[in-house]
């Protein structure tokens, strides 16, 4: 079954996905925006086991589970901090979501949401975050046999339609 991937607007903390996708800072202790918002929702248990995993470097994942999420599991990935683009963003970026998917394969999970990771409080545009997400996700398609739905989850109308726009230049 080819993978179906597709952006919604949405709270990615109210997801009913296999796994959400957590833009976490390196501690994984939680933090503002989507990371503050997914610990919120899921509860005290889960700072607890994200203390136990010892952080997590730019670029890599790490996998809890979801406690009180309607989701399973979080993916949680530190993105880079916008310099300007010229400090390996774009490689550190695309490395997160395919850390993430590796971790979604592993663990035969069928469905996985992604917020616009880095485009917060890190600072990377939106439009170049969201061309490495799309182009990254595309890429790994091949790969991806047991994760048959790919979600962009973005928490503003804006960011949707420039989702919606890159997902619409190049064939799911």
């Amino acid at each position: 079954m080819k993978p179906l991937v597709h952006a919604v607007q949405a709270n990615i903390a109210s997801l009913r996905v296999d796994a959400i996708v957590n833009a976490a800072n390196s501690s994984l202790l939680g933090g503002g925006g989507v990371d503050g918002a997914i610990h919120r929702a899921a509860g005290p248990e889960l700072v607890h086991e994200c203390r136990l995993l010892g952080g997590c470097k730019t670029g890599e994942a790490k996998i809890t589970k979801g406690y009180r999420l309607p989701a399973r599991y979080i993916i949680h990935t530190v993105g880079p901090v916008w310099r300007g683009g010229t400090s390996g963003e774009p490689a550190l970026l695309a490395s997160c979501y395919r850390q993430s998917l590796a971790l979604a394969v592993k663990h035969e999970l069928v469905s996985v949401a992604f917020p616009s990771i880095s485009t917060g409080i890190f600072g990377y545009p939106i439009a170049l975050a969201a061309a490495v997400a799309v182009d990254t996700i595309r890429t790994a398609l091949p790969t991806l046999g047991s994760v048959p739905e790919i979600v962009f989850c973005c928490f503003t109308a804006a960011d949707l339609s420039v989702y919606e726009r890159m997902l619409g230049d190049s064939a799911s």
